[in-house]
């Protein structure tokens, strides 16, 4: 039973790993490309956008991981409808754990591994957005630095 588990489960988590690196890998190459232009006249949308659509990308990549793991349950015969499926996948991956709805004894591992998963995806997504934030202030720092030097310089 326990091979089983994790014959249905580590693939699983396999992918959501690999689209979680994509997704943040992706956002940090987004986050460098919009700041790196001329910093003296980054405005506040400008600081914001990267941050925004980092935030985005990366909760979309968390919620079609929910549902990846909700298809997996209603393949296995865990649930009839993929709203319950995907209602305890998201209770199982955010660590949240109502223990409300409980798998049958047969797949019961698949829910510590899913939530050992989240944890990792989650704490991924925590991590990389932490990371670009502390760029952008440094960004907006820079930015402002370089105001103040160009009117000292201009004797402003």
């Amino acid at each position: 039973m326990t091979l089983r588990n994790f014959a249905a489960g580590v693939p699983v988590m396999l992918i959501c790993l690999i689209a979680q690196v994509v997704v943040v890998f992706w956002c940090v190459r987004y986050c460098a490309r919009q700041t790196d232009r001329d910093t003296s006249r980054a405005g506040w949308q400008q600081a914001i956008r990267p941050l925004a659509v980092s935030m985005l990308a990366m909760m979309v990549a968390n919620l079609l991981q929910i549902a990846l793991w909700g298809v997996l349950f209603l393949a296995l015969g865990e649930f009839k409808e993929l709203y319950p499926a995907i209602y305890h996948s998201a209770v199982n991956f955010t660590s949240l754990g109502y223990g409300d709805v409980v798998m049958k004894e047969e797949w019961k591992l698949l829910g510590p591994l899913e939530a050992a998963n989240g944890i990792l995806m989650m704490s991924m997504t925590a991590a990389a957005l932490t990371a670009i934030l502390q760029y952008i202030i440094r960004w907006q720092a820079d930015a402002i630095g370089a105001g103040h030097r160009r009117r000292r310089d201009s004797g402003e």
